[in-house]
């Protein structure tokens, strides 16, 4: 009998309502988008701070968590998913929105810092290392405004995506979930290489 390899994938986003079409709740879309392909329920697991649900393909078992914390408290289930499973910090893959990548592009790493993210500065925070894979999906920046730049990057943040965005984000997440099914532990850097150079 083949043994399933684990793949524990991460992402982040602000529970309820009012943020579920915003621009920083990417990564909970990406979730939705394999529960959708799979017709997967997310369950509520308080000891782990996260919705959950699981999946398998390609001989992988994908444990896929959208944690119930607000974004900028993203480390305390980040910390508690790797404590429950008794994981390395290497073995998450973390999906978050960034500010800095246009839309349509993903930037996908190892490690590094936070970008100025706070759902990453958290986990970084909370988990004492930068040494964790993370898929960076573009939202763009705002438009330039001289006057209060700091509030219109969060009106940016949380805004809605526009329809012509959802477009975009479709075929964002259909190639990194089709990457992610193909993605085993000899493969890592074609798989990093997949994303960096994949354009919409």
């Amino acid at each position: 009998m083949v043994i399933p390899v684990e793949k524990f994938i991460i992402g982040l986003g602000n529970p309820g309502k009012k943020y579920i079409a915003s621009r920083h709740n990417i990564g909970f879309m990406l979730m939705e988008e394999i529960s959708e392909k799979y017709q997967l329920t997310f369950v509520s697991k308080n000891k782990l701070k996260s919705l959950y649900s699981e999946y398998y393909s390609n001989n992988n078992l994908y444990r896929l968590f959208m944690p119930t914390t607000y974004m900028n408290n993203s480390g305390e289930a980040i910390r508690a998913i790797l404590d429950w499973y008794k994981l390395e910090p290497d073995q998450l893959i973390i999906i978050v929105d960034d500010l800095d990548i246009p839309m349509g592009r993903i930037r996908c790493r190892e490690k590094g810092g936070s970008g100025g993210h706070n759902g990453l500065k958290s986990i970084i925070k909370q988990l004492g290392t930068e040494n964790f894979l993370r898929i960076r999906i573009g939202i763009g920046k705002p438009p330039n405004l001289e006057k209060n730049k700091n509030l219109n990057t969060i009106s940016h943040v949380l805004g809605n995506l526009s329809n012509e965005e959802k477009l975009i984000l479709k075929k964002i997440n259909a190639k990194i979930v089709d990457s992610l099914e193909n993605l085993n532990t000899y493969n890592i850097e074609k798989f990093i290489c997949e994303l960096n150079s994949f354009k919409t």
